[in-house]
């Protein structure tokens, strides 16, 4: 990896080979969805991250060194933006993006891009995401395409969700780790995608409105929809 390339400067393609698929999900529950999707296909590993963008890029890293693959995906469950996701419906990330990387001033959030101390973007990989949205419609799986942003902490206020939608534009979900595992496959040349599947609007935190089983069940489904993508 060139250090001072960013990932958005990078077109990835998927390559032509027998390579296994790397899929990293925060808990077990979001693991054995995947898996249920699946059906133990062989081209796939599907191991626990962590909950966290640190956990979760260290964990990718261990993975990537044991094996070769051709693809990380990070898959799980997450917040919706209102008016762009809502509950029960499923996320593809066009772009990864940490969105509390960075420094508050009087004049308000600084990214570390604008700082100049690195970046908060991983883009994804746009031609795998176009052949995966189409196969996700096909099978009758409403898709929502758009930035989902990796935060440290869960938005818990109205106040935050619309700093956040209106710092990011088109900013769909939010969850915790996939800027870490985003970076731990770009580092090692690896295209990516990022599945979240809605169990909860991004906002006031109220546990009683969250559909956890609802999006593990939309989750599975998307994943069965990868090994149609992936043959």
């Amino acid at each position: 990896m060139n250090l001072e390339q960013k990932p958005q400067d990078l077109i990835f393609s998927m390559p032509q080979s027998e390579k296994r698929v790397l899929v990293m999900t925060a808990v077990s529950a979001e693991r054995d969805a995947v898996l249920r999707g699946l059906h133990s296909n062989s081209r796939f590993d599907v191991l626990v991250a962590g909950v966290g963008s640190v956990v979760a890029a260290v964990n990718t890293a261990r993975a990537l060194a044991t094996a070769e693959y051709s693809l990380v995906i990070i898959a799980g469950i997450g917040g919706g933006f209102s008016g762009r996701a809502e509950v029960g419906s499923l996320v593809v990330a066009n772009e990864i993006v940490v969105a509390d990387l960075g420094a508050e001033t009087p004049e308000g959030f600084y990214s570390l891009d604008e700082l100049g101390f690195g970046f908060t973007h991983v883009q994804t990989d746009a031609s795998l995401l176009e052949h995966y949205s189409r196969a996700l419609l096909a099978a009758k799986i409403p898709v929502n395409i758009g930035p989902v942003l990796t935060v440290s902490t869960i938005t818990g206020t109205a106040e935050r969700a619309v700093k956040l939608a209106a710092r990011i534009p088109g900013a769909t979900a939010e969850a915790m780790e996939g800027y870490g595992v985003g970076f731990a496959a770009f580092d090692q040349g690896l295209p990516v995608l990022e599945i979240r599947a809605i169990s909860n609007m991004v906002g006031p935190r109220d546990r009683s409105k969250w559909r956890i089983k609802e999006a593990l069940d939309v989750l599975e489904a998307a994943s069965a929809v990868l090994t149609e993508v992936l043959q």
